[in-house]
This record gives C-alpha cells, sequence and structure tokens, in this order.
C-alpha cells in the first residue's frame, strides 16, 4: 500500500516529535513524506500537484502538532485548495473513494487533559471530528488518529519508540502502540 504523509509543522527543525515521526518515516520503502511549509513557505499550493499526489496513494495521513484545537494553518490551506468540489466531493467528486485517511498528531498536554471533565474538556476523539467528515465527505475511510500526548516531558529513547510505533501504525495499521 502506497502512503502519503502530508506534514503540516510550520517549524519542523525545532521539532522533537514531529521531526523524529517524519524522519522515521521517510525511511520505509512505500511511504513519501511530504513537508507542505518547506514546499509552500507562501501558501500558495500546487493544486494539480497535490492532486497528483493523492491519486497516487491509496493512505493519506495528516502529520501535525495540535495547535488550537486543530491543524496547523498549511493544512487547512491544502484542504481547501486541493479538496476541491467536483474533484474530492461532490456528486462526481470521487477521486479519493476507497483511500484510507489518518490523522497523526501530538500534543504539548498530557493525555488526561483531553477528556471530559479535563483541562480541554473535550476528548481529542471529539476534536478530531471535523476531519473525520472531511474523510466521510470525500469517501475516505476514516482510521483511529495515533494520538502522542504530552511530548514536551518525552525522553529521547520515548521519542525514538513513538516514531517506530507510528511507522509500523502507518505502515501496517499495527494499534498495538505498546503504550
Amino acid at each position: 500500500m502506497k502512503t502519503l504523509v502530508l506534514v503540516g509543522h510550520p517549524n519542523i527543525e525545532e521539532s522533537r516529535m514531529n521531526k523524529a515521526w517524519a524522519g522515521r518515516l521517510e525511511k520505509e520503502e512505500d511511504v513519501t513524506v511530504h513537508h507542505l511549509y518547506k514546499e509552500y513557505p507562501d501558501m500558495r499550493i500546487d493544486v494539480e500537484k497535490e492532486q497528483s499526489l493523492l491519486l497516487e496513494h491509496d493512505r493519506i495521513v495528516f502529520q501535525f502538532p495540535f495547535f488550537w484545537y486543530s491543524t496547523p494553518a498549511i493544512l487547512k490551506e491544502w484542504q481547501d485548495q486541493v479538496l476541491a468540489y467536483g474533484w474530492a466531493y461532490g456528486s462526481e467528486g470521487t477521486k479519493l473513494h476507497g483511500k484510507e485517511f489518518l490523522v497523526v498528531t501530538s500534543t504539548g498536554g498530557p493525555g488526561g487533559a483531553y477528556r471530559s471533565g479535563g483541562f480541554n474538556h473535550y476528548s481529542m476523539s471529539e476534536l478530531l471530528k471535523p476531519l473525520q467528515a472531511t474523510a466521510n465527505l470525500t469517501g475516505m475511510r476514516f482510521l483511529p488518529a495515533y494520538v502522542e500526548h504530552g511530548v514536551r516531558m518525552l525522553s529521547d529513547d520515548e521519542v525514538a519508540i513513538s516514531a517506530d510505533q507510528v511507522a509500523r501504525y502507518v505502515v501496517d495499521g499495527d494499534l498495538k502502540r505498546g503504550r
């Protein structure tokens, strides 16, 4: 299965977790890691190029740090431009039907902060519903998200373990994360 990983980190060089994930995924054979901020520093998305990449892959991954309960700006702009009516959705917009879609994201806060009654009041499942709705609208199958919480507090060994777990999940769909 060919997998496209769309990395939406505005400053990947300063990221421990997202940088480790992307670096580990780049070693996988049928995985294309596509850094959107590096490709489009001016936020001007090449829609034709991006749609072509989508057509070439079976599984689509959004990888990003969870900012303000959403994706970083480039992923939203990418969605607005690339997932066009008549191409990705609508009566004739069937280009993504049958593909798999998954989210790989990180939070600075601990997992307990993302639940009913927690600091943020909502679970990650609830907060990621807009992306699940996008998958539904475009005919993609939404897979359970991989969320790594509390990344600021992880040791280098824990970051490396997470990178291996993400690679296993993205490539094989193996949710046995061991954490």
